[in-house]
C-alpha cells in the first residue's frame, strides 16, 4: 500500500500547571501521517485493505454519516489502491453535499444515500446481503471499522511509540475500536484512558467484548465521561475556545468531534490531581480535522 503507517512525529505540551504536578504530556500526531488518510483510520482500514487487495471482486463498501472521516479515508485509500468504493451514507441526499461527501465522490467513491430507519440495519445479515445482491461481491467493513480487524490494526499503534516510557495512553472513542486495539497492544504496567464522545455510551464492555474476541486487560481500563459537550459533534462556546486555545499556545490543531473534547478531558482531569507525580501521559491524535471544514469561517484561528 502506498502510505508509511509506522511513521508520526511525538508533541510534548509544555504547561505550567503541568509543571508543576510534574506530568509529562506528549501527542502522538497520527495527523500529520497523511493529509487524507489521518490520524487513526488507516490503521482500522489496514487488514480491510489487505484482504481486498487479495481478492477477486477488489471492492469495499461501508457506512457513514455525512462529516464521517472513515468514508473520506476509505474513499482516498481505496483509489490509491485501486480498490473500488462504495459508500452507503445516512439520511436522505441533501441539496447541497458536504465537502466531506464532495472529497469522496473526487476520490471515486459511489454514495447511496438511505433513510435513518434502513441505516440503522447496517449489522443485519439480511440487510448486508441485500447490499452484496445490489452491488456485487464486495469486503464490507462496518462503520468506523468497527470490527475484530479494525482493532487489530488499530494495535499496530503501540509500534509508533515506546511503549514502555509512558504510564498513561489517551484516546477519544467513538466506535471503541482503536480504544480496543490499545488495549490489546498495551504493557501490563500502562493505564488506558478512554473519553467517549458520544452522549450516554455505556456499553463500553460489551464493545470491547466484540472487538477483542478474547482476553480483555479491563483492569487497565479508565473511562473520564462527560466530556462529550452535548453529544457526537456538539460543540459550545467553550469547546471552540479551547480548541483556539491549543493552537496559540501549542500550535496544535484539533477537530470539535473527537480530539479537542480528549485534550479538554485530559487537562480538566490533571488539573483536579487525578493524575499522580511522574506521569507520563500520551494522547492520540487520531486526525479528523476535515471535519472543521464545516464551521463557519473565522470560527477558528486554523
Amino acid at each position: 500500500m502506498p502510505f508509511n503507517i509506522f511513521n508520526a512525529d511525538i508533541d510534548i505540551l509544555k504547561e505550567s500547571f503541568l509543571q508543576e504536578k510534574q506530568i509529562a504530556l506528549s501527542v502522538l500526531r497520527l495527523d500529520k501521517i497523511h493529509p487524507v488518510v489521518s490520524g487513526n483510520k488507516l490503521f482500522k482500514l489496514h487488514y480491510f485493505l489487505q484482504d481486498a487487495l487479495q481478492s477477486t471482486h477488489k471492492t469495499i463498501l461501508t457506512f457513514g454519516g455525512a462529516y464521517s472521516n472513515h468514508l473520506a479515508a476509505t474513499a482516498f485509500a481505496c483509489k490509491a489502491n485501486g480498490l473500488k468504493s462504495i459508500g452507503i451514507v445516512r439520511g436522505e441526499k441533501p441539496p447541497q453535499l458536504s465537502s466531506t461527501l464532495q472529497q469522496c465522490i473526487e476520490n471515486n467513491m459511489q454514495l447511496k444515500f438511505i433513510t435513518r430507519e434502513r441505516y440503522d440495519k447496517k449489522e443485519d445479515a439480511y440487510f448486508l446481503q441485500q447490499l452484496k445482491n445490489e452491488f456485487g461481491e464486495c469486503i464490507i467493513i462496518p462503520e468506523g471499522g468497527y470490527h475484530p480487524l479494525g482493532a487489530k490494526g488499530a494495535a499496530l499503534i503501540n509500534s509508533l511509540f515506546k511503549a514502555n516510557t509512558y504510564t498513561h495512553i489517551c484516546t477519544a472513542t467513538g466506535t471503541a475500536t482503536t480504544l480496543a486495539g490499545l488495549l490489546q497492544s498495551a504493557n501490563s504496567n500502562q493505564k488506558i484512558i478512554n473519553v467517549p464522545v458520544l452522549k450516554g455510551m455505556v456499553d463500553i464492555d460489551k464493545r470491547i467484548d466484540f472487538l477483542n474476541a478474547g482476553d480483555i486487560k479491563k483492569n487497565q481500563l479508565t473511562t473520564f465521561n462527560n466530556y462529550d459537550f452535548g453529544g457526537y459533534a456538539k460543540k459550545t462556546p467553550e469547546l471552540i475556545s479551547f480548541m483556539n486555545y491549543l493552537w496559540h499556545q501549542h500550535q496544535l490543531p484539533s477537530d470539535f468531534v473527537y480530539t479537542a473534547k480528549l485534550f479538554f478531558a485530559i487537562f480538566d482531569k490533571a488539573k483536579q490531581d487525578f493524575f499522580p507525580a511522574a506521569s507520563n501521559i500520551l494522547c492520540l491524535h487520531t486526525g479528523g480535522l476535515q471535519g472543521n471544514n464545516s464551521l463557519p469561517r473565522g470560527t477558528l484561528l486554523f
